[in-house]
């Protein structure tokens, strides 16, 4: 025994003989986490085993999972002996079989560890993978080589290149894992080797399944494109074909060497600061999540598209749900665009005939209020109205529990305005979803003035088991993300304006690493809401500050986007062009406001586009709307199409050169002109500097 069994506060591996096979247990709660500790428990008890002459090992993780990983707060240091290698080779040098018994889920360098066993059985619906080049990096423990040597080349490049995980069920049938195990765990992985002879069984020693090489290449294309081209997906491709060269020894020197050096590189120091802001931002400093409330059931007022697209959610996340729309005709709509997209997804494969059957039934429709009754929480998607909204919540409080929640999709509006004359505003919050509802990360959780710890604590409870990314925000106009995204659109009409066109600025967004440019973002998710916004701040705009005009004639002659076949580009063929309808109302605008255009380069733009970005996120954290720096790059990167690998745009401003930001700042003041503010850039920059040193 190496570590006392209740001794819970101990990170280690645990060894205990059974019937002659060592039993290594690792445990780091709450996930199991590849530390140094764990590591080295490992080391010491597979050399206990061979001591005690086992007949075979079993490794196993307590609690709930078998390893979800290496511990990345190590990556940034020189890691300490046994390193992961180090471990699998003990592994593979242990005079008798290895089996990796994984429960839960088996990640990065908890898979690693499981292809240097000799064998691997799985739990009904573990899930396994390896994410290390969605963190900027590739697997550095024999992933790229041992996985390949399992399910071949094809697979390899998917699974590893892709970050994906599968079921254990899935990964059966690739190859990946030889038994799914029903029924107690520990107890099959010790019958598995008791039943027959296991022999050693070295991964390294495989050869791939073979695949046609055209299909490899088509994989690896797939792979590059959908990865931007970034250099550890490269690296991760060119490793895995060496999976197919018989070179074992000297493919995983390289590998390891690659991993040391891309663990240590902009793109991965990037994606850690990603990765632990994305845990920082579903919590509220002093928060007790004690308070948090079971939610069981959902209400659903709207069947929008908006709406239907939270629904799905609901379904998903194995909710049953309630849609309310106006009237019989409405109700019947929203119903059948909701079970049209179940089924489409059943047809494509991503849903089970039982799963699309479960969440037909879990939803139900209905034109009254009183059928939300017995709801936990009832969410309004209407249109983007203060009155009708304010109209919806009341109607809600009248007809749910005193402790049910109020939430609210809106995407601008002031959500303490539109509480007043409630009796109990500490119920309401706002839970800003974004298109398409079930599938876009992101989900702003809106506090207000008077939302409750346990409202707010129930929201973030809920966020998780949508599989949502949160970030908590307090009511402003836009509140974060739109708030943000309202300054770089604004600053990217500007500089169409002064002299650049629309597919320049999108492909200078593009090239930065953006998704999508402004315009083309616009255009899909339709020009009509941001000209919605405009028009209800006009009354107030002071008529000395510049304003682009532009999209509000492309609204007012009927091109808003996509849906109507035109917006900032047309779509003659589905895809955009440029039109030259769009350029006769760009050359009108300059005309009318007096601008000669002038040449501005892709680079000028990206500065500029994200000079905006950076100003706009320094004031709304001097106002407190957000609650950290990180929560803008989480927010920016999971809703708005920010590349992941720069870390967010906070964090990349703060590894910039400080001159060059103030005169992006600077330029970026004489562009827009009378009613600037400048946001505390130098503070903020200054405060993230100091919090990554520390």
């Amino acid at each position: 025994m190496l570590i006392d069994q209740q001794d819970k506060s101990r990170i280690d591996a645990e060894i205990r003989m059974m019937d002659g096979v060592a039993v290594l247990t690792i445990r780091n709660p709450p996930v199991n986490a590849g530390s140094h500790a764990v590591r080295k428990g490992l080391a010491d008890g597979l050399a206990a085993a061979v001591r005690n002459g086992a007949s075979g090992a079993v490794i196993v993780g307590d609690g709930r999972c078998f390893m979800a990983g290496s511990d990345l707060k190590e990556f940034g240091k020189k890691l300490e002996w046994p390193e992961l290698p180090d471990v699998i080779r003990l592994v593979e040098d242990a005079p008798f079989p290895v089996v990796a018994a994984m429960h839960g889920v088996a990640l990065g360098g908890g898979l690693e560890l499981a292809l240097g066993c000799d064998y691997r059985l799985a739990a009904p619906g573990t899930m396994v993978g390896l994410p290390e080049v969605s963190l900027g990096f590739v697997p550095g423990a024999g992933g790229t080589q041992r996985l390949p040597r399992l399910t071949g080349l094809v697979h390899g490049i998917d699974l590893i290149c892709a970050a994906r995980r599968i079921p254990a069920d899935q990964a059966a049938t690739i190859g990946l894992v030889d038994r799914v195990v029903e029924g107690d765990l520990l107890a099959g992985a010790l019958a598995f080797l008791a039943g027959a002879a296991r022999p050693k069984r070295l991964t390294m020693a495989l050869t791939p399944p073979a695949d046609d090489p055209v299909a490899i290449d088509a994989a690896a294309d797939k792979a590059l494109h959908r990865g931007k081209g970034r250099p550890n997906v490269a690296e991760a491709i060119r490793l895995i074909r060496r999976a197919a060269e018989g070179d074992g020894a000297d493919a995983l020197a390289d590998e390891r060497a690659v991993f040391q050096r891309l663990r240590v590189g902009e793109d991965a120091t990037a994606l850690r600061h990603l990765f632990f802001s994305e845990r920082r931002a579903a919590a509220v400093d002093g928060l007790d999540m004690g308070l948090a409330r079971a939610v069981g059931s959902v209400g659903v007022i709207g069947g929008g598209t908006m709406g239907q697209g939270i629904v799905r959610c609901f379904l998903a996340a194995g909710l049953p749900v309630t849609l309310v729309e106006r009237d019989r005709d409405a109700l019947a709509r929203a119903m059948s665009g909701v079970r049209g997209s179940l089924d489409a997804a059943l047809e494509k494969g991503r849903l089970t005939p039982d799963e699309a059957a479960r969440r037909k039934a879990a939803v139900t429709g209905a034109t009254g209020y009183d059928a939300l009754s017995g709801c936990d929480l009832a969410i309004e998607a209407v249109f983007e109205d203060m009155q009708v909204k304010r109209d919806v919540l009341g109607r809600l409080e009248r007809v749910l529990a005193p402790d049910a929640i109020l939430a609210t999709n809106t995407s601008y509006l002031d959500i303490d305005a539109m509480a007043e004359g409630l009796a109990h505003r500490g119920r309401v919050v706002g839970l800003h979803f974004f298109s398409p509802a079930d599938v876009m990360p992101l989900l702003e959780v809106v506090r207000t003035d008077m939302t409750d710890n346990a409202t707010l604590a129930t929201a973030l409870k809920l966020a998780r088991k949508l599989g949502k990314q949160p970030v908590v925000a307090r009511v402003a106009e836009g509140f974060i993300g739109n708030r943000i995204y309202a300054a770089y659109r604004r600053r990217a009409e500007l500089l169409v304006l002064d002299g650049a066109n629309p597919e320049q600025v999108d492909r200078a967004a593009t090239a930065f690493g953006f998704a999508m440019g402004p315009f083309a973002v616009a255009d899909m998710s339709g020009l009509d809401i941001a000209w919605a916004m405009r028009k209800r701040q006009a009354p107030t705009r002071d008529p000395r500050a510049r304003y682009v005009t532009i999209p509000d004639t492309l609204c007012e002659i009927g091109r808003l986007g996509r849906k109507t076949g035109g917006g900032w580009y047309d779509y003659p063929q589905g895809k955009p062009v440029p039109s030259e309808q769009v350029a006769a109302v760009i050359a009108k605008a300059r005309q009318a406001a007096g601008v000669v255009p002038v040449g501005i380069d892709d680079d000028a733009i990206q500065r500029q586009l994200l000079a905006a970005i950076v100003n706009e996120a320094a004031l709304l954290l001097e106002q407190g709307v957000a609650q950290r720096p990180s929560d803008v790059d989480v927010t920016l990167c999971n809703g708005y199409g920010f590349p992941r690998w720069r870390g967010g745009p906070l964090w990349w401003a703060a590894h910039q050169d400080r001159a060059a930001i103030r005169d992006d700042q600077a330029r970026l003041a004489d562009a827009i002109g009378y009613g600037f503010v400048a946001g505390p850039v130098d503070r903020m920059l200054d405060s993230i500097v100091s919090e990554h040193k520390g």
